[in-house]
């Protein structure tokens, strides 16, 4: 079979963009485009320009999920979606979701695995596994029971059925909604608020929260960063700027 989806990377300054490119399929991902993801998120985890990495589909869809012409490929516990949503959910700076229309099955467990989702009025979002007799991943459902709670991931996964963006929102699955036609500028927005702020609170913000949602306190990585904020001069810079009413010029880096 032709591979004809791609995902790409785009870096523009500080915002590392990877969308998902599948037109005729509604930006289904294939085997191929599974297995690519991983390679660009280490290219923009190394790139020093980057603070914070979008994802997103290309047009005005997300992702319709896995393209089932190669299901078999698509299974398991080491599948290439498990292997794109774990790397994913490892990057080390702020990824956001940037959602419109479809975001379904494998497109939704990649959103998931973001840290933000911020999605247009016009999103819509399903977790199919049910309908096709897959068993949905351990890490996907752990996952997404720690953003809806367990009764609403039960509902999800036992109906398999669509909610549209704002019972998205009232459940815990997506962050914020936004009419369409000013998500891009939304997520700009966020994507310049994150990069203006200290690095290191967030770099700190981030480990401390998923070792804690997955039940995996680290007291020794807290003291690591504890005395990465005496080292750094962060607290300095920022205490000064606030006197001074000034953006504060952060200088910690990864």
């Amino acid at each position: 079979m032709k591979d004809e989806g791609t995902v790409e990377l785009t870096v523009t300054g500080h915002a590392a963009t990877i969308t998902i490119s599948n037109p005729p399929r509604r930006n289904a991902l294939t085997p191929a485009m599974w297995r690519r993801l991983p390679d660009l998120l280490d290219t923009a985890a190394a790139d020093p320009a980057v603070r914070a990495l979008v994802l997103t589909g290309a047009g005005a869809t997300f992702s319709a999920g896995a393209d089932l012409t190669g299901v078999r490929d698509l299974v398991g516990a080491d599948s290439p979606p498990t292997r794109a949503e774990e790397s994913l959910a490892a990057f080390p700076k702020p990824t956001i979701a940037r959602v419109r229309g479809h975001c379904v099955g494998g497109g939704c467990q990649l959103a998931v695995a973001c840290d933000l989702r911020i999605v247009a009025t016009d999103a819509r979002f399903a977790v199919p596994p049910a309908r096709l007799g897959i068993v949905y991943p351990g890490p996907a459902t752990r996952r997404l029971l720690g953003l809806v709670g367990p009764s609403a991931a039960k509902w999800l996964l036992f109906t398999a059925d669509q909610i549209d963006a704002g019972r998205a929102a009232a459940i815990g699955l997506v962050d914020e909604v936004v009419p369409a036609e000013e998500l891009d500028a939304h997520v700009a927005r966020l994507v310049d608020t994150i990069a203006e702020r200290s690095q290191l609170s967030i770099a700190a913000a981030k480990e401390t929260i998923d070792l804690a949602v997955a039940g995996r306190p680290s007291p020794e990585r807290e003291a690591h960063w504890q005395s990465e904020m005496l080292r750094s001069g962060d607290v300095a810079e920022g205490a000064a700027a606030f006197l001074e009413r000034r953006r504060a010029n952060f200088s910690w880096r990864p």
